[in-house]
């Protein structure tokens, strides 16, 4: 019995100390690559700061500015924890890069109000603004020509 107990011990010491590491690797992580100006991020976000396909973040006030100055602009709303923003993104992300659109992403996941903010009812989303407001969006994972479609009719 006394060497169940000593195993329990040693194995739940173990998984502490592997939870504590981890912590402490995303919180290093966070604090080197945070585009996001948070302490603290959700472990999906966290995970994705070094994901090529990520890298156009906008964050609230940054959009709420340009929408307020009258400016074009096409936003893709997304959540790290959205299965099929997961499939969009490496489509859309390359593609608008290609197509000379410059897609700001907006994280649903980091910044809740958006959901209310913006209407956004499913992610992804993409919305284009044409001087501050907006004139049309897509929704859900599209293939790649549903997406080029919607790029040269609203993003050009």
């Amino acid at each position: 019995m006394k060497k169940v107990i000593i195993f329990l011990v040693i194995v739940i010491a173990l998984f502490v100390a592997v939870g504590f590491l981890t912590k402490m690797q995303n919180e290093e992580k966070v604090s080197e690559d945070n585009v996001y100006k948070k302490d603290t991020l959700h472990p999906e976000t966290a995970a994705q700061l070094d994901d090529p396909h990520y890298q156009n973040i906008i964050l609230p006030d940054e959009l709420e500015e340009k929408l307020n100055n009258n400016e074009d602009v096409t936003v893709y709303f997304f959540s790290p924890t959205c299965p099929h923003c997961v499939r969009t993104t490496p489509i859309v992300a390359p593609l608008s890069e290609e197509m000379g659109i410059d897609l700001v992403q907006f994280n649903l996941l980091e910044f809740e109000d958006g959901w209310d903010d913006y209407r956004i009812t499913e992610t992804p989303t993409i919305v284009q603004y044409k001087d501050g407001k907006e004139t049309e969006r897509i929704t859900g994972f599209q293939e790649k020509e549903v997406f080029e479609e919607w790029f040269n009719q609203n993003s050009k």
